[in-house]
């Protein structure tokens, strides 16, 4: 038993002395702005990095769609950084393996996707975006005007989106609606109405989705109506029926917000962490425009009007 035990005791404290000092964690730890470089186009993911226990690191990732994931080991050793996590959209059976190392505030490296293509990637601190003083509230924005599509653009595909009678509609599945103007910090009112099964959803800054779909669980999730998608659940159910028009009003002050859905508050001052799958960029410390989510179904919007906070 004597020799068992020294045996085991000599593979299991070298593995312990190998694990990085607490300083040298603290480099790494915390919120990451990823940028993919992939195909000549610039892909935006997310990673946080924190600590668990005396040695270890865990985290979650956000990739370029699907929701966060969790990293239930991230290895940190001389400035070099490796994690692996099962595919969720991407195409392959593979794990998505992200290598890289530290240099300074900015992390770098390459990405193997789960069919085997690899990439080259870097990241930098992603902002806090606290705000320091209480807002104060410029003028309302109408943003559609309800005859045509003046100010937005269409990417991501096929323009499915019309005006129809002061209604905004997708009719099929095709690209995504994005206004022309840019935002920081706003409150914002909509109106939306989707037949049985359909899924949009409202990315503030073009970073953060507040979904909507046609789905009532049990008990609130992350990914469904009422949530900023796969990161903050809401309190509670407050969805109408399919084919009824319901409402949003949101406010995004920082990382900050509020939702009221069908004047119910079921998001109240909540933090999101990080951007969410299918969002423009990762430039979490710019302003962005509002998208409009139109590559999943038939959906309509009216009375979009955001109320920007005054001097931005």
């Amino acid at each position: 038993m004597w020799r068992y035990t020294a045996t085991l005791l000599a593979f299991i404290v070298p593995t312990a002395m190998s694990q990085p000092s607490a300083a040298a964690r603290e480099a790494v730890v915390g919120r990451w702005d990823i940028a993919i470089q992939k195909g000549g186009t610039t892909v935006p993911s997310w990673l946080e990095i924190r600590p668990s226990g005396r040695a270890m690191l865990v985290g979650r990732l956000t990739g370029e769609v699907g929701m966060a994931r969790p990293i239930s080991r991230i290895d940190f050793t001389d400035g070099a950084i490796r994690f692996a996590i099962p595919p969720q959209w991407e195409e392959g059976t593979g794990d998505l393996t992200f290598e890289g190392t530290l240099q300074g505030a900015q992390l770098s490296g390459s990405v193997t996707y789960p069919d085997g293509k690899r990439y080259s990637w870097s990241a930098r601190r992603a902002p806090a975006l606290r705000p320091t003083s209480p807002p104060q509230w410029g003028r309302a924005i109408r943003l559609f005007n309800g005859t045509d599509l003046s100010g937005w653009h269409v990417v991501g595909g096929t323009n499915q989106w019309q005006a129809v009678n002061n209604v905004l509609r997708n009719g099929a599945a095709g690209g995504n609606l994005v206004t022309d103007a840019r935002f920081t910090d706003f409150k914002l009112h909509l109106e939306f109405r989707y037949p049985k099964g359909s899924n949009s959803g409202v990315y503030l800054r073009g970073r953060y989705e507040v979904q909507i779909a046609d789905s009532v669980p049990p008990e609130p999730v992350n990914d469904l109506l009422g949530s900023v998608y796969g990161f903050i659940t809401p309190s509670e159910m407050a969805n109408r029926k399919p084919d009824e028009w319901q409402s949003y009003d949101i406010t995004l002050l920082g990382r900050m917000i509020t939702i009221v859905l069908n004047g119910k508050t079921v998001v109240s001052n909540q933090e999101i962490p990080g951007i969410t799958g299918g969002a423009l960029d990762s430039d979490e410390g710019a302003p962005g425009p509002l998208m409009l989510q139109g590559d999943h179904g038939v959906i309509e919007y009216r009375n979009i009007v955001l109320t920007p906070v005054r001097g931005q």
